[in-house]
């Protein structure tokens, strides 16, 4: 019935499915807590050009039922029984959730999965629900932080589809059909393309059971219009983008370098230290000479983000407008000072440290840990997920030196600023 893959030294039990579905499961007996996780690769990058936002779209209809299922009804039984479900899309992934008590597994996972095998989008919710969508893109597009965003992704991205919002825009959104997106979800919504994450209070039997029982019924796969190729993310030069915004009452200042796909992960764990590095924390190099010594950013950070096609590394400060020229000198020449010196074991050494101690505490619930194994399944291998601790601790000094010399250009990044109108 089930072969179970080889697992390395993962937690959790991975399981194929006669179908093509992947199941992950890991017990926990401590707790009476239930955490489904069911992740599917039908993110925005996914989507033909013209149906940008289709994705996200869906995830709000397939909560708008079944045949079998009345609108409203998936939440009535979910909460009833004092669990809580929600869901989230990016560009990479879809992914849906409840939370429960263990002895009323039986009773909320089916319609967990009669929702997403077999939602119907009726052509009146999807009129209805595409008002609340528009909504949310309106709301977005009055948030100065969001666009500074959307414009800086734009830029880096230009023509891939990470470089498309993906919430998509009111004039696609309002030239789409239910039967289009219905084409979507039995194009998208198949089992060789999900896996379901099930950690906590359950047996490795049980857990199974119930899996195979409710994910039984798989639409039809359809073929939706083809996205094509999309060409490399590529960044050759500096790309540079100036906004006036009159709900801004502060300047903003993104700098974004393109980083490696997730078949060089290793690398990738590599920029997650360059970020601390850089400006996670009072005594990392930009936050302490920029904020606590001349104070001339308001705010500071960094962040990585590992995507499928292409991660990227960005340093967002929050400043006066006066100092967006000073500013961008500073961070530039800190990125030059790491091309030409290797960083000192006590900073290595304080990077690998909060990044361990983060990667430690999110990972204590079953929650965490079924998000954790679902996003891996998703852009690379689940096993993956647990190697993260023993790969930061093995970068040295001058690992980290190439890496910037590598990936952090003076001649090759993106960067966005936000002025007061």
């Amino acid at each position: 019935m089930f072969q179970q893959q080889s697992a390395l030294e993962f937690p959790a039990t991975i399981f194929r499915l006669d179908n093509g579905l992947t199941v992950i499961h890991q017990e926990i007996s401590a707790t009476p807590v239930v955490v489904v996780d069911v992740w599917t690769g039908a993110g925005a990058r996914k989507e033909p050009e013209p149906w940008s936002g289709m994705a996200h779209f869906l995830e709000h209809m397939i909560f708008k039922g079944t045949d079998q299922i009345a609108p409203g009804i998936f939440d009535q039984v979910i909460e009833s029984r004092g669990g809580v479900a929600n869901a989230a899309t990016s560009h990479d992934y879809a992914h849906f959730y409840i939370t429960t008590a263990s002895q009323y597994l039986e009773e909320t996972l089916p319609t967990l999965a009669e929702l997403l095998l077999n939602a119907t989008i009726p052509d009146d919710e999807f009129i209805r629900e595409r008002d609340v969508v528009l909504e949310e893109i309106r709301q977005a597009e009055d948030d100065v932080d969001w666009i500074e965003f959307q414009s800086l992704m734009e830029t880096v991205y230009t023509h891939h589809p990470y470089g498309r919002s993906v919430l998509g825009t009111p004039e696609k959104l309002m030239q789409r059909t239910p039967e289009e997106m219905r084409c979507f979800h039995r194009s998208h919504y198949q089992p060789e393309n999900m896996v379901v994450a099930i950690v906590g209070g359950v047996k490795q039997d049980r857990a199974l059971k119930t899996i195979e029982e409710a994910f039984n019924r798989f639409p039809t796969p359809e073929r939706c219009p083809c996205i094509g190729l999309t060409p490399e993310p590529k960044l050759r030069e500096i790309r540079r983008q100036e906004l006036q915004l009159p709900n801004a009452e502060l300047a903003r200042m993104s700098i974004a370098w393109l980083g490696p796909n997730v078949k060089q992960l290793r690398e990738g764990y590599g920029l997650d230290l360059l970020s601390v590095i850089l400006a996670e924390g009072r005594s990392s190099r930009l936050v302490r000479v920029l904020r606590e010594e001349l104070q001339w950013v308001h705010h500071l950070s960094s962040s990585f983000s590992l995507q499928q096609e292409s991660s990227i590394l960005t340093i967002n400060a929050l400043l006066d407008p006066e100092k967006i020229e000073s500013v961008e000198q500073v961070i530039l020449d800190c990125i030059s000072q790491l091309h030409s010196e290797p960083i000192s074991e006590l900073e290595l050494k304080r990077s690998q440290r909060l990044l361990c101690n983060d990667y430690a505490f999110s990972t204590e619930t079953p929650a965490q840990l079924a998000g954790l194994y679902g996003y891996y399944f998703t852009v690379s291998q689940p096993e993956f997920s647990v190697i993260y601790p023993t790969e930061i601790q093995s970068f040295d000094t001058s690992d980290i030196q190439e890496l910037a010399q590598k990936y952090l250009s003076l001649d090759s990044h993106a960067v966005t600023i936000v002025r007061p109108g």
